[in-house]
């Protein structure tokens, strides 16, 4: 199990870019909310890949909860590669319950049948992000990918975590360290 850390070093409750070097498609632009990080590895969701060819509505049928007209403005996003069938909501920590993880002070992750009956409902927590799936590293993978020039951490922001606009989170993203898109390049320097 991981362990979230607050400790300096570790990611937790912050973002990750991908950057132009990252080979791997499913997360070419990818945006990514680290959950959990330690020693032990590391957890996250990507923020910014709606699924196209599921809706919030279909996932509550398949578990027998009755959707409401709300439930068809919620996206389901790609959270990442891992357990790809099952299901996580980030949100704000104003709403928690047995098993959730609280990130920081502003964001928890709950992975139960009982949040997607309140947020079905209109309980559930102020914002949310729904994904299945999530991206996982082993004990050491993630910071040997950020030496790599894979990754670019950027610090968490409200507004851009639960903004509805998923096809520019990537751009924003680097925004917020003042960095324009074209001004990254594929391969790191290597003196």
């Amino acid at each position: 199990m991981i362990r979230n850390s607050s400790e300096p070093g570790y990611l937790s409750g912050q973002f990750l870019a991908a950057m132009p070097a990252m080979d791997d498609p499913r997360f070419e632009k990818a945006v990514i909310y680290i959950c959990a990080h330690s020693e032990d590895g590391a957890m996250g969701l990507v923020i910014n890949q709606p699924l196209e060819e599921l809706k919030f509505p279909d996932i509550l049928d398949q578990m027998g909860i009755e959707p409401t007209p709300a439930c068809e403005e919620i996206t389901v996003h790609c959270g990442g590669p891992v357990e790809s069938a099952r299901g996580f909501v980030l949100h704000s920590s104003d709403y928690q319950m047995d098993g959730t993880l609280v990130v920081d002070e502003a964001v928890a992750l709950s992975a139960t049948t009982e949040i997607l009956k309140a947020i079905a409902y209109g309980t559930g927590p102020k914002q949310s992000l729904m994904a299945l799936g999530y991206a996982g590293w082993g004990a050491g993978q993630l910071d040997e990918e950020i030496m790599n020039n894979a990754w670019l951490n950027v610090p968490a922001d409200g507004a851009l975590l639960w903004s509805p606009q998923d096809e520019t989170k990537w751009d924003q993203a680097l925004g917020t360290l003042g960095i324009s898109p074209a001004m990254l390049v594929a391969d790191a320097g290597h003196a």
